[in-house]
């Protein structure tokens, strides 16, 4: 059997038309009886970069048996004209997180997959503080287990006051090496000792990794990379799938 978290995760190809663009993350999410992709919304649309897809491809795994076996799933971004993901903003501004609803109909019907659901989203922030350890699933710079078709993880702590709006944002901070192709990865962090996390999905969603951060000051030629990340708070997911 699959660790479940790994199924929540899959990998995302942005497309124009049949020209491949870029690779990122995405996972699965759930809440009455509806089932949504969530991903970074710089994966959907980036004006700065003129990145500009017109569909989607996730990888699918269809048969509980033999996990190497997968189909991909083509979602359109746009019906006419129109975008098809939800986003939404806050008094800071606009949030890098979008969801989009997946049609049930339209599956393979043999789905192994795993999902979130509101249960999974940090009620209690006083459980989690600055120096807890999380893990980031993801795809980076397109890596993973090409066989089995399945994500890496990488291990981060929180690296600011958990709860408390970076900068104002609606983010907060993680310490990892993180590369390009993560963009929309779950940050999670487990639950107790429950399980083995095979069977049910043991883990607390805590926010949606976003973009490296660095300092204005940094001196590209004296000073390394900070290695900090902008996780956006799990919980703008409820107002999306509302």
């Amino acid at each position: 059997m699959i660790e479940s978290l790994l199924l929540a995760v899959t990998r995302v190809s942005t497309y124009f038309g049949s020209q491949l663009l870029t690779g990122a993350t995405g996972f699965f999410f759930e809440r009455d009886g509806r089932l949504f992709l969530v991903s970074n919304r710089h994966v959907v649309l980036d004006e700065t970069s003129a990145h500009r897809p017109d569909r989607l491809e996730i990888e699918l795994h269809v048969n509980a048996e033999n996990v190497a076996q997968t189909a991909q799933f083509s979602i359109p971004l746009y019906r006419n004209s129109q975008p098809l993901w939800r986003e939404s903003g806050d008094r800071a501004g606009r949030i890098d997180v979008i969801v989009l609803e997946l049609e049930r109909s339209a599956l393979p019907t043999t789905l192994p997959m795993r999902a979130f659901t509101p249960a999974h989203l940090a009620v209690d922030l006083d459980q989690f503080e600055v120096g807890h350890s999380v893990v980031i699933v993801g795809f980076p710079l397109g890596f993973h287990d090409t066989f089995h078709h399945l994500p890496v993880a990488r291990q981060a702590v929180i690296a600011s006051a958990f709860g408390i709006r970076f900068q104002g944002q609606g983010y907060f901070l993680t310490d990892a090496r993180m590369h390009r192709g993560t963009s929309g990865a779950p940050v999670v962090a487990r639950l107790g000792s429950e399980g083995d996390g095979r069977s049910g999905l043991p883990w607390a969603l805590l926010g949606i990794h976003a973009a490296r951060i660095e300092a204005d000051s940094r001196d590209i030629d004296q000073d390394e990379r900070l290695d900090l990340n902008c996780a956006w708070y799990a919980d703008t997911l409820l107002a999306l799938t509302g």
